[in-house]
């Protein structure tokens, strides 16, 4: 159901004409409607302020006072932050942060229960950045596990090399999600003209397949 037809719902009722209604049930569902255009984005904005101002104060809250100005600044402990996350991506990409974090994810793979949270966070956060990068190009509807029965895939570029000249279709590289983990699942070697290619975007089909389907991206066709 669209906003449009929530809204005309709430205040017009179920096939009730509006000048039928009683000026309670008008005031009502004006009420309502209300509630659903503010809530969702007061919510929004309530929680990034939230989350800012704790990373704010949090920054600010661990630098000695003589070095910055006695005065607070907002917004000094977010810069603060940005800057300390390129600096630890710039570390992570060479010879010594790499070894490093191996060393550290070592560790931390033998300590029983932060090992398993450990891993679903790093699985949250990679699943987020690979739908936001090139990783994933497309999504795409195929037969699978077998015919008649479809699943969700992800486009990650075209067969090459061996796997090619091994068939004579032009084949494409799928990568097929499992739910609601889509860090796993398998990577298929598909025929192009037996994908049917979706309009959705790849984050709205990652979202389908964290939610096992909940999360129905809007038709586009």
């Amino acid at each position: 159901m669209s906003d449009k037809n929530i809204f005309e719902s709430l205040i017009n009722g179920d096939g009730e004409e509006m000048h039928k209604r009683s000026l309670g049930a008008r005031l009502r569902g004006y009420f309502l409607a209300g509630i659903l255009v503010t809530a969702p984005i007061g919510i929004t904005i309530f929680l990034t302020w939230k989350f800012f101002a704790f990373v704010d104060n949090t920054v600010t809250g661990l630098i000695p006072p003589q070095y910055y100005p006695g005065t607070y600044l907002p917004g000094i402990g977010i810069i603060i932050a940005i800057a300390f996350f390129f600096l630890v991506g710039w570390f992570a990409t060479n010879f010594l942060g790499r070894m490093f974090i191996r060393i550290a994810e070592y560790i931390v793979d033998r300590v029983p229960i932060i090992r398993n949270l450990y891993s679903a966070i790093k699985q949250i956060f990679e699943t987020v950045m690979a739908s936001q990068s090139q990783a994933f190009r497309e999504v795409v509807m195929l037969e699978y596990p077998r015919k008649g029965v479809y699943s969700i895939g992800f486009v990650t570029g075209k067969s090459e090399g061996e796997v090619q000249s091994a068939t004579k279709n032009d084949t494409i590289n799928v990568f097929v999600p499992t739910t609601p983990n889509p860090t796993s699942g398998y990577l298929l070697f598909v025929p192009k003209q037996e994908l049917i290619y979706l309009n959705m975007t790849v984050e709205e089909g990652v979202k389908l397949v964290v939610s096992a389907g909940i999360i129905t991206p809007p038709d586009r066709s």
